[in-house]
């Protein structure tokens, strides 16, 4: 079990590293939201994989979940969810304003007047 979800953390991170790589808006923004996940799985699989284990310590139970980390990622999902938007936003009215969804400001860079005069 630790396996697959050493691999799921990888793939994940791989995939949003890919798609923050890329130079739209949009696959960047997924790029972050895959990251998120990565984040919060990591953060869920540090308080140990254990299936059927109650999170609460009671009388006669040796083996228990640990809340912590289930209280971090649920606090992460809604601040990732949070972030996200403003994103979104933020890229829409990049794009709104400029007709244009390039991450780069390579553009900007060539339609530079000061450079051609050297």
């Amino acid at each position: 079990m630790e396996f697959l979800v050493a691999s799921a953390i990888g793939i994940l991170t791989a995939g949003g590293l890919y798609l923050m790589l890329r130079l739209r808006t949009f696959p960047v923004i997924l790029g972050i939201s895959l990251l998120t996940y990565a984040v919060n799985v990591f953060l869920f699989a540090s308080g140990r994989l254990t299936t059927a284990a109650p999170p609460i310590l009671r009388d006669g139970i040796s083996l228990y979940a640990d809340p912590l980390p289930q209280a971090l990622v649920l606090t992460a999902i809604v601040i990732s969810f949070g972030m996200t938007a403003v994103v979104v936003m933020i890229g829409l009215g990049a794009f709104l304003g400029s007709d244009d969804d390039h991450v780069d400001d390579q553009a900007a860079l060539d339609d530079d007047p000061a450079e051609g005069a050297s």
